[in-house]
């Protein structure tokens, strides 16, 4: 009888810890995680119950605001192995980033309560390659011509090859971390509580071919 109670007390120890080392996990390790499990083709599929549903009926609280492409094979919630509730998901060809997208990550940081806000951009992006492959097609797009412009110390013409796809990704690359910059100088919020450290602004690359999510920085 002793044992079974020391071994009952042992489980109950090893889950408390299990628990408390998962609640205490960052909302980009959240995020993280839930991209390994998807990588590795063993998502969980968190959130998706009826309860969640009826419970988020009372309120949404995500934990991490996630800005990305339109690209119907870049969604958030799968990639990352999240449900209901757990990401708000902001979405637009190219993962642009206007007024209107500024106004509703200004909603979820200080109505939700989302402390985490990733840029997400993707390989083969068709926003960056319309721009490349056809640029007088887009020439009143300010703002990819503001992303061309962001890349030029690192592309010796503005118009590139259709067939260099390394030189589309940097340009891809060079979109998300103009977004994230764009999003750590938005006044009158955002740029204030990023320099409180109050929000975390991160800029993330997926990968079509093995389904893997990297952080990149400048």
């Amino acid at each position: 009888m002793r044992i079974a109670t020391i071994v009952l007390s042992f489980f109950l120890l090893v889950s408390a810890c299990k628990d408390e080392t998962v609640t205490s996990r960052s909302p980009l390790e959240k995020l993280m995680d839930g991209n390994k499990r998807f990588k590795a083709g063993h998502p969980v599929h968190p959130d998706e119950t009826l309860e969640r549903i009826r419970e988020l009926k009372k309120g949404q609280n995500p934990f991490a605001i996630i800005i990305g492409c339109s690209d119907s094979r870049v969604p958030p919630e799968l990639i990352f192995d999240q449900g209901l509730g757990d990401v708000f998901s902001i979405r637009t060809a190219g993962n642009i980033i206007g007024d209107y997208e500024l106004g509703s990550i200004e909603y979820a940081v200080e109505h939700l309560g989302c402390k985490l806000i990733v840029v997400l951009g993707h390989e083969n992006c068709g926003a960056i390659k319309a721009y490349i492959e056809n640029p007088e097609a887009l020439k009143q797009n300010d703002h990819i011509k503001k992303i061309i412009d962001y890349i030029a110390d690192e592309v010796e013409e503005k118009t590139l090859p259709e067939a260099d796809k390394h030189l589309v990704d940097k340009a891809v690359r060079a979109n998300i971390l103009h977004g994230v910059h764009y999003i750590k100088n938005s006044q009158p919020i955002l740029k204030p509580l990023f320099e409180k450290k109050e929000i975390t602004v991160v800029g993330a690359y997926y990968d079509l071919d093995n389904g893997e999510v990297l952080i990149i920085d400048q």
